[in-house]
């Protein structure tokens, strides 16, 4: 190519990106106009109160929902159930709308001369954009969340254990029967002290996912993680513990080794340990299986996370007989951080950067990472019987508001 046509691409580069910036200020300008001016057939028509205007909305509002409500009827649909779903498709295609002005401001960018008039313009798009983004981020819903913690690109234990600590030792085994891959444990150094890692682990491809058992430990996984604590306290060494499981196995040859006996031998041994837990749920925290290595003097949830004593699916399934209502049983269980926290099961919520932490896991570990120190040091400062009595106290808490 010569350089005579190199700078004909590049003009035309150029006059596409002005072209496609002044249709988007276009259509921001647009969109101003009609928020601010009157349609002309109202121009003539007499001025309403405020009060008017809003109970005219309302009826409509009411009509509208009324026709819906009569149309799902019709076909033999729940009301709730289609508007649901409404609702869930039009948080879609928001995403969808975020996704591609995303796009075009990075090609405007791209194409754009840093120096040139519009480069300030761009920047304010851009900014307008992350506002939208982080508006929408703010405001899911506990399915959408659900959604987010279950994201394949999540950060596992094993990435957690790659930006925060150091000089990593996995063990392997519970001495009894096999090594469980869905559970990671080891020895590791945090901020210069070393302390005992417990974590759930998914795997990122097929092949990955079906060693892991898709983070679902045995009961040989659960008496390794025992063993792990157990050479914990006997170090003084702390605990640190990341929660990412839709459960524990439920298949034959796991009930056969004793996986409730399992489960119940950790609650109990755990609520002993004479040195500090601190637990982080950073996905998923299914039922007993994530229970079994969540009792901890301090426990923490990432911002899209959940916690439940059961999945949304399991709950429509037994609650309605169809797991189509998962979303309507996700709102019930109550399971997101923000709901946890006001029922004082959790301490605190640790932030994610902004769209999740699969957008940027290194972002994610470093906004935990002042947690985790903080708690560790608070918690070291306490005698072995203190750390025993505090945990029973918080754990006893907990459920008070229904008795």
């Amino acid at each position: 190519m010569t350089k005579r046509q190199r700078l004909r691409d590049r003009l035309l580069k150029r006059r596409a990106s002005r072209a496609r910036l002044k249709r988007i200020q276009a259509l921001k300008k647009s969109k101003e106009s009609a928020k601010t001016s009157r349609p002309a057939s109202e121009a003539g028509a007499p001025q309403q109160n405020p009060a008017e205007l809003q109970s005219n909305k309302s009826a409509g509002a009411l009509r509208k929902g009324s026709a819906r409500a009569e149309r799902a009827l019709a076909a033999g649909r729940d009301p709730k159930d289609t508007m649901a779903a409404e609702q869930d498709e039009r948080n879609r295609e928001r995403q969808r709308a975020i996704d591609s002005l995303e796009r075009d401001v990075g090609e405007l960018r791209r194409l754009s001369d840093p120096t040139d008039q519009n480069a300030a313009d761009i920047e304010r798009i851009r900014g307008e954009v992350a506002e939208l983004k982080r508006e929408f981020y703010t405001h899911l819903g506990p399915w959408q969340r659900l959604q987010l913690a279950r994201h394949p690109q999540r950060p596992y234990t094993d990435d957690y254990i790659r930006l925060l600590f150091e000089n990593f030792t996995e063990i392997h085994g519970d001495r009894h029967f096999a090594d469980d891959l869905a559970l990671i444990t080891g020895m590791a150094w945090f901020h210069d002290k070393p302390v005992m890692i417990i974590g759930s682990q998914k795997g990122r491809d097929t092949r990955q996912r079906l060693s892991r058992n898709f983070g679902q430990a045995k009961p040989e996984g659960y008496r390794k993680a025992l063993r792990a604590m157990q050479l914990a306290a006997k170090y003084k060494r702390p605990i640190v513990i990341f929660i990412d499981t839709p459960g524990a196995y439920p298949g034959i040859g796991a009930e056969e080794r004793g996986q409730a006996e399992a489960i119940a031998h950790n609650l109990r041994e755990m609520s002993r340990l004479p040195v500090p837990i601190v637990v982080t749920i950073t996905g998923e925290g299914g039922s007993g299986g994530a229970l079994a290595i969540a009792v901890g003097d301090r426990i923490f949830m990432l911002e899209n996370t959940v916690y439940s004593v059961i999945s949304p699916e399991g709950c429509a399934s037994i609650t309605w007989r169809d797991p189509t209502k998962a979303e309507a049983a996700a709102d019930a269980l109550k399971i997101t951080a923000k709901d946890l926290l006001e029922l004082k099961l959790i301490d605190e919520i640790v932030p994610e950067p902004e769209g999740g932490a699969h957008l940027d896991p290194a972002a994610a570990a470093q906004l935990l990472e002042p947690f985790l120190a903080r708690s560790l040091d608070e918690l070291s400062r306490l005698a072995p019987q203190q750390l025993i009595e505090q945990r029973y106290d918080k754990f006893r808490r907990m459920g008070q508001f229904f008795a």
